[in-house]
């Protein structure tokens, strides 16, 4: 029998259930406010707020208004109800307000008054439906405005648009582009299953939990008799002769996202060939303009190429092919939307992530005049690690691509998706709309599948012990840092309250809370203060003297090494160390001219001579073929697992015959030993969305974030 306490407890708890649900009948939307607000801040908290929650955020908002003009207007209910809901949806909006000094993007969110948007509508229909509420006709059938049309060359921009003489001459000798006579679709779009439906959250699911379980890549042709478009005495894998024949066959959007080393550049500029692509935009990063240029001529010796510098001065008009770095493309964005570019290739795609910046504003701004003035472009994303700490990191390319248009799927993706027969409320939906994003273009392919003679690659981790006394100095700033950030987590639960935590258990929100705002502060203050940032560069240039001598260990045994560090003065030391040595170096280096860069990359691969090339991570982690090396050191890490990849991959690529081993040396006892092991577990990622292995999903914080919340717990003795 249940003792007179515990029947007291039962009692309590019936009435509480009992009062709430009543209050729950008076105003039934407020749970599923206070729900929904909770899985805003949670995505808030980790830093991914992506679209499909920023407009959830700012439906909260609305109904929360809503909600406060309804309750004090309501005439049966008491005043002690009206008193509890308006103190129930203040605590709604006090977590929006909370959310908004996170994310401070958000703030201008909550100055609208109303759901603008047909996706913003449509969410506050359902929710207002799930509640039981009752609604008019007109606000039930929700229909999608026409796009507005957006510049290519935004006001901010117009002063600083060139046109280069040559450019003139050409528009002056055809100052009329060929029609597209293609016939178009015309009268509205028919209504459709899903459209009642909120699609891109479900989307990025699909691909988060890597729901199929098969590797994300489109049914491709088979391998055809002939090779019909390599030149004399060169010939394509089997692998890009499979994309080319769907390139052939008319496919034209592709996120082509074979891992690193696959000849992504060669298939792109053979696939301009087959599909006739040109005049082509190439965009991409400043480091292989000249690479490209050399593809170009090496692939399709019967198309010109012209590299796009500076003001443009120097380029060749009448080209096929049109090169430019990301970081000059503002300047050039009116003539380019001009010519009537047939094709837009993006290389490492991944640039264009961030939607807020300027270089993916540019590029998806001449991908969508593209659209309009093409029927059927050619537009190719390239990227081998298109994902780099979370799967919305799709979004752009998606958009770049005209699959998605951040609020929704585009016409033909939705009708792979209404094609199912299911919605996100089915289980099954997840596998199928994953298949139907594949099927609109994702090529996927492993180098152990594709290129079985290519030699393993390895990662070798060398800890080294910082003992002299600049390496003291670091351990002490660590917990000097881990120290001043559980004294702000202290003051937090001191004055919240400890709220029922048991002797020695740790409040992870708070934990990460406190390491947000560090993580915040440190991004702000730049080398000016002891951050997070500034320890790990102090580690890097502790390392940099013994990364260095045994960089010049490896080469005396094994022959040319490739030396990867992220900051200047670690290369400038390093390369120091190896004049000292007696080796020749050569150095890739973001401030070098392109023809200086391509320079020392043939010097290495060509002159036995040159012993090391002393590498960016950021301007030699990419594009490069540098296969006549088989050893690759690490001085420091990087603070993703992509860029990693991409660094030990311009070694481990189609022509190299070595295994490959990359020397990771780290910082023993310092944040570095933590720092590799995140980078390692942020390929999970990838290795689930992309290839269809069954990992467990694991953190979506950055490596910067987790590294602080480590420090912290670290601190606090957990």
């Amino acid at each position: 029998m249940p003792t007179t306490a515990t029947a007291a407890r039962s009692s309590s708890q019936r009435r509480r259930k009992t009062s709430s649900s009543r209050r729950d009948d008076e105003a039934p939307v407020i749970p599923i406010l206070a729900r929904k607000v909770r899985e805003v801040e949670a995505k808030a908290q980790r830093g991914k707020l992506g679209p499909t929650n920023r407009v959830k955020f700012q439906v909260i908002a609305f109904l929360v208004r809503e909600e406060r003009a309804r309750v004090k207007a309501d005439t049966e209910i008491t005043d002690a109800a009206r008193a509890e809901l308006l103190k129930r949806l203040d605590g709604v909006a006090t977590i929006l307000a909370k959310t908004a000094a996170r994310d401070t993007s958000l703030i201008q969110l909550l100055e609208v008054d109303q759901a603008t948007s047909p996706v913003a509508r449509r969410m506050r229909r359902d929710w207002l439906l799930e509640s039981g509420a009752e609604l008019p006709p007109d606000e039930l059938i929700i229909t999608d405005s026409a796009p507005a049309t957006a510049p290519v060359v935004p006001a901010a921009l117009a002063e600083k648009q060139v046109i280069p003489p040559s450019i003139e001459a050409r528009q002056m000798a055809n100052p009329f582009l060929a029609p597209d006579l293609t016939p178009r679709p015309t009268g509205d779009a028919p209504r459709r299953r899903l459209d009642g439906w909120e699609l891109m959250g479900p989307l990025y699911k699909a691909f988060e939990t890597g729901a199929g379980g098969s590797a994300a890549s489109m049914d491709l042709p088979p391998v055809p008799e002939f090779d019909r478009v390599s030149p004399r005495g060169l010939e394509v894998m089997p692998h890009q002769s499979r994309f080319l024949e769907a390139v052939r066959q008319g496919h034209r959007q592709f996120l082509l996202a074979d891992e690193p080393g696959l000849g992504k550049t060669a298939e792109s500029v053979l696939a301009a060939s087959v599909a006739d692509a040109y005049p082509l935009l190439v965009v991409v990063p400043n480091v292989v303009k000249m690479n490209w240029a050399r593809e170009v001529q090496r692939w399709t010796p019967h198309r010109r190429a012209t590299v796009i510098s500076g003001s443009g001065a120097d380029i060749d008009a009448f080209a096929d092919v049109f090169i430019v770095n990301y970081e000059i493309l503002d300047r050039h964005l009116s003539w380019l939307s001009s010519i009537g570019l047939k094709g837009i290739a993006v290389d490492e795609a991944h640039f264009i992530k961030n939607l807020s910046s300027q270089r993916s504003q540019n590029v998806l701004a001449l991908a969508s005049r593209v659209r309009q003035q093409t029927r059927d472009p050619l537009l190719l994303a390239l990227t081998g690690t298109p994902l780099i700490n979370d799967v919305e990191d799709f979004d752009a390319i998606w958009r770049f691509l005209g699959w998605t248009n951040g609020e929704k799927p585009g016409p033909e993706l939705m009708e792979k998706l209404d094609a199912t027969g299911l919605t996100p409320a089915d289980k099954a939906f997840y596998p199928e709309a994953r298949e139907a994003v594949i099927s609109m273009g994702i090529v996927r392919r492993k180098k152990k599948d594709v290129a079985a003679d290519l030699p393993d690659k390895l990662i070798a981790d060398l800890p080294v012990e910082l003992d002299d006394e600049y390496g003291r100095s670091i351990r002490h700033a660590e917990r000097e840092l881990g120290a001043r950030l559980a004294a702000k987590y202290r003051r937090i639960i001191e004055a919240r309250g400890d709220r029922g935590l048991a002797p020695g258990e740790i409040d992870e929100d708070i934990v990460r809370l406190v390491a947000h705002g560090e993580l915040e502060e440190s991004k702000a203050a730049g080398t000016g203060s002891e951050n997070v940032f500034t320890m790990v560069r102090r580690i890097g240039q502790a390392k940099a003297q013994l990364a260095a001598d045994y960089a010049v260990q490896l080469q005396r045994s094994v022959g040319k090494v490739v030396f990867f560090a992220k900051h200047i003065d670690v290369m400038d030391a390093a390369e120091a160390h190896f004049k000292a040595s007696g080796l020749k170096a050569v150095s890739v280096r973001g401030d070098q001219t392109s023809t200086a860069r391509q320079a020392a990359i043939d010097a290495f691969n060509t002159d036995p001579s040159v012993g090391i090339a002393v590498c960016s991570l950021t301007a030699a982690g990419v594009g490069l073929n540098m296969q006549a090396a088989s050893n690759v050191v690490l001085a420091e890490l990087s603070w993703t697992a992509a860029e990693q990849t991409q660094a030990i991959d311009r070694v481990h690529r189609i022509g190299q015959e070595e295994p490959v081993t990359a020397w990771r040396i780290i910082a023993a006892h310092t944040i570095d030993t933590k720092i590799a092991e995140l980078i390692d577990s942020k390929e999970g990622l990838a290795q689930r969305a992309l290839d269809g292995l069954a990992i467990e999903p694991g953190s979506s914080d950055s490596v910067q974030l987790s590294a602080l919340m480590h420090l912290l717990r670290q601190a606090l003795g957990a």
